[in-house]
């Protein structure tokens, strides 16, 4: 090849290779760049994510606090009807939602300092407001048993007042039973102060029932003072049956009973009928009336 020709072309080769190297340089160049523009985007997203998942954390456990508070202030309103049946159960129930969400809360609060002990950012600030809700926390737990100790306290109450009230309804039992009884009694008592027995027969059937004794020629026939049968008499309340009719035409009072105390009466048909006009003095001497008729 001639001189020349090899000069020149010793020349295109070492413009091709410092060509090449500048182009290599500069290549490199742009990689570190671009690995490191990716290295730093690598820790934006990082910081960011932990940024989210920490966040979501807090509003998860702020959103618990004030579910808490809610169902407080439903425990506190109906306290105040608190032996209602219904409302106990509500209460109950509510203070159970107090409780599972106050432990979900502390769960969570637990999980968040974890993620913070573990996170790759400065967390000064996460880390005051994760004390402060540990504190929230502690507050809560406080007001819950507070507020466990005045239903207790009420339902003790309201135990008490159950107590006296069936206590008291059965001292009202009692006294009206006795009440009741003494009143029957004195029903009794008076009904049988005030009752009396008559009969109205033929000698026949007041000697058949044992009323009336056998009777001879010389020995006329009396009534008997024992043995009576009741069943052949007829009760009265003689404070009510003041008047008696005989329906006959013929009558004869046997027992003994005051005079100016009663009248046999005769109607259009000549038919008896027996008026007491002094009751009391009547039947002072026998509660027994025994009138013969034919």
């Amino acid at each position: 090849m001639p001189q020349g020709i090899t000069s020149i072309m010793k020349k295109i080769y070492l413009a091709a290779i410092v060509a090449l190297l500048v182009s290599c340089g500069e290549s490199s160049k742009d990689l570190k760049a671009k690995a490191e523009k990716d290295s730093l985007q690598n820790v934006i997203d990082q910081k960011d994510g932990e940024i989210n998942d920490l966040m979501g954390t807090f509003n998860e456990i702020q959103e618990g606090f004030s579910l808490i508070n809610e169902a407080e202030n439903r425990v506190n309103i109906m306290k105040a009807n608190a032996e209602n049946n219904g409302t106990q159960a509500n209460i109950r129930e509510n203070m159970k939602f107090i409780q599972e969400r106050l432990q979900e809360n502390r769960q969570k609060i637990e999980e968040l300092q974890r993620k913070l002990n573990n996170s790759t950012i400065n967390a000064h600030k996460f880390k005051e407001a994760a004390t402060k809700l540990e504190q929230m926390l502690e507050e809560k737990n406080k007001e819950l048993e507070e507020l466990r100790m005045q239903l207790q306290l009420k339902d003790e109450k309201i135990a008490q007042l159950n107590t006296d009230v069936t206590n008291l309804q059965s001292e009202n039992e009692t006294m009206k039973a006795s009440k009741e009884q003494t009143e029957l009694i004195a029903r009794n008592q008076d009904e049988q102060l005030n009752a009396a027995w008559y009969v109205v027969g033929t000698n026949k059937q007041l000697k058949e029932h044992k009323i009336l004794s056998s009777s001879s020629i010389f020995k006329k026939g009396k009534v008997l003072k024992e043995d009576f049968d009741l069943n052949f008499m007829t009760k009265i309340d003689i404070r009510k049956t003041t008047v008696i009719p005989l329906s006959s035409k013929s009558a004869e009072i046997l027992t003994t009973h005051p005079a100016g105390t009663y009248t046999l009466l005769k109607d259009s048909k000549g038919l008896y009928t027996l008026r007491i006009s002094d009751p009391a003095k009547f039947w002072s001497v026998s509660k027994y009336l025994v009138i013969k008729v034919k």
